[in-house]
Order: C-alpha cells, then structure tokens, then sequence
C-alpha cells in the first residue's frame, strides 16, 4: 500500500482536481490519499468559496481517505512557507510520495532547479539583482534559474512544485515528489472544455454563470457567493482607521502609505488591487497582504507561529481511519479533530479568522459556522 499526498486548495474543487485523483488511483489502486488542504483563506488570498467542511465532505466523497487542515499563518503566506507547512504535514503522517499538478511535468528538471536554490548566493544575488531592474519576484526567480540551470520555469504550478521539492530538500524528508500533467492552462480566466481552473470558475460564478460542465455533482450544490462589497468596506474601514498598518505580515517596504492613499479612491476590492499594484508587487501578493490586514495577521504573530504545532483532522473514510490508527504511535505532532480546553494559540487563530470569514460568506446561519469550529466532529467519508 502506496501512501500518496496531496496539497490543495479545492476553491472550488473541479473537474481537474477529480482528474488527478482519478490518475493518482490508476497508478496507485492500492493507496491512501492524504490530503493537506487550506481552510477558508487561500494561498492566493482568496476567501474559499467553499467552507473547510463542505470541501472535506466533497474530498471523501471523490476518493480522499483522509482531510488535514493547513493552518491559517501556513496557508496564506508565500510558496515557500506554505509549501513548509504542508510538507511537515505529510512527513509526520508518514507519507511516502507527493504528487501534484505541473505544466512541464519533468520532474527531474524541478529537482535540479530545487536544488540550486538551496543555500546558493549566487542565486540569491541574481534574485536580488533582476528585482532591481524592475521584475516581480516570480520573474526575478526564473531568470536567475535560467542563468543558473538553462531551464526555463515560469509557470504557476511547477513554481509551487519547486517550493514542495525544496522543503522536503530542506527538511531531509523521505518523501519522493512525482508530478501529474496538466491539461490545460490551469489559470486562465476562460471557460473551456470539461476541465477548466478555479480561477475562470470563480469568475463565471461572479458573473452568474453556469459551471454544472465544470465541477462535480457534489460542489456545484453547496457552492455559495462571497459578499465582496462586505469584505471591501471591512478592509476600507481597517485601513482608514489603523494607524500602524506596517504591524502586518506582508505589509512591507512603504506600501502602507499608498495603501493609505489609494483606499480613498478606490471603490471596489479590484479597483484597489490595481492602484497599488507593481512589478514588486504582484496581484496575488497584494491579496495576501489585504487578507493579513482584514484578519489582523500581525508580523509578530507570524513570527510566534513558525511551527507546525498539531495536526487537525478534518475528516477521514474507513481506510484513512484504520491508517491513523496503524501510525498514532509513531506521529510527534498531538492529532485533534476540533477546539480543546488547552487552546493553541495557532489553533484559537483559526477561529478567530473563522469568524471574520463567516462575516463575509453568504450563509444562511453564520453562527453556525462559527459553532462548526468546536462542535463538528470528524467528517467521515462516503464516496460515490
């Protein structure tokens, strides 16, 4: 028995990522499918528009043996930190291979690349030098490695891919990373074919759409709107109202004064976004950074919450229950499934932010999803 993981985000979870899993279990048949999964904010700094619970249920039911929650000072920061959090997951479970998504699908290529980012000054200074003249650090980063390696890697999936390969590298873990090729291009805006991303979903959604072509059965029922205009005014009011805006992760190198500057007259999220953007700072980097703002994410926090401190389970099938249970002697890391008495501050965060979530979310009961934090007990899966 082969015991794969995988690291998602699953805003929605669609067509493709029912692909993968569908590609893992034909190579693998006889495996358990670990998943390391963003609650309800994003990598990308994006409010999930499915909640933690309704994408665990949908992860069971299309053939995930066991959901783990990725904490919220994890799941909303850079590549690189993400990428941490998730792998120190897995290798505490015992996982033995991570497969993921990837553009060029040449594995050893992203091993090599990998590599020549850990402890390199020269790369290092060919980063630092590119962002300089202008480039964001995505680009800045696949100069340096083309100078470097001769490979070229500039798209969004084999970057991520890198930054799992390096914090396993970097951890010295036993993991052995494998990719899956995509089959489109994963985030653009447009709707094609069956399998399209959760970028161009997202959006035909904002624009009433139908996307039944697009995402199984399962997520197109619990699928609910975010209350855009909620979160803009609670940004706008933190931002006019903070006087340290420089307090939080992310918030770096002067962008606070523009912030301050351009919230009044920015009148939509969007409209924001792209009076402070730069080549320094990119969309997605700017999301985040609104995200640690409206959650209070402060860069001392960060600093306090470096650590995987638990593992949070979500919810598991009978498989991935009688695997916890074959390996709950060997796992360091303490295994809780909802709030305990001897609260850690990591995990009192994440209510905190669930809070702010269900403020912005459009449910019929927000109370609820707040309750859904210490009564929920552990989805148990029943797949289709």
């Amino acid at each position: 028995m082969t015991t794969i993981g995988i690291i998602a985000e699953y805003n929605p979870f669609h067509n493709g990522h029912l692909y993968q899993i569908k590609k893992i279990k034909e190579k693998y048949p006889d495996s358990i499918l670990i998943l390391v999964m963003s609650g309800n904010f994003t990598q990308r700094g994006d409010l999930s528009i499915l909640t933690k619970w309704q994408k665990t249920k949908i992860a069971l039911t299309y053939g995930i043996d066991l959901v783990i929650e990725l904490p919220y000072p994890f799941a909303t920061q850079s590549a690189d930190i993400f990428s941490y959090g998730a792998i120190t997951i897995l290798e505490n479970l015992k996982v033995e291979k991570l497969i993921f998504g990837s553009e060029s699908n040449q594995i050893k290529d992203l091993e090599i690349i990998a590599q020549t980012q850990l402890n390199n000054k020269e790369f290092d200074q060919l980063v630092k030098i590119y962002s300089k003249l202008g480039n964001n650090y995505p680009t800045a980063l696949s100069l340096a490695l083309f100078d470097l390696t001769g490979k070229k890697i500039n798209t969004p999936n084999d970057l991520l891919g890198i930054s799992y390969i390096k914090a396993i590298k970097q951890n010295h873990n036993k993991i052995i990373p494998e990719t899956i090729k995509r089959t489109n291009d994963f985030h653009s805006n447009e709707l094609t074919d069956s399998i399209a991303s959760a970028t161009a979903i997202r959006k035909a959604l904002e624009n009433n759409q139908d996307i039944e072509k697009y995402v199984p059965k399962e997520t197109q029922i619990n699928l609910t709107k975010i209350k855009k205009n909620n979160y803009f005014n609670l940004l706008k009011y933190k931002i006019i109202t903070e006087k340290n805006l420089e307090q939080y992760q992310t918030v770096e190198e002067g962008i606070e004064n523009k912030l301050k500057k351009e919230i009044e007259k920015s009148n939509t999220l969007e409209e924001l976004i792209q009076n402070i953007k730069t080549k320094r700072y990119t969309y997605n980097k700017i999301k985040r950074m609104l995200t640690h703002i409206i959650c209070g994410f402060t860069k001392e926090m960060a600093n306090s919450m470096k650590e995987i401190k638990y593992i949070r389970i979500l919810g598991f099938s009978n498989k991935g229950r009688k695997y916890l249970n074959k390996i709950k002697k060997e796992i360091t890391l303490p295994l809780i499934s909802k709030m305990t008495k001897e609260k850690d501050p990591m995990l009192e965060w994440e209510l905190q932010t669930t809070k702010i979530y269900a403020l912005l979310k459009e449910e019929e009961n927000p109370q609820k999803l707040i309750e859904q934090e210490y009564k929920n007990q552990i989805i148990k899966g029943e797949k289709k």
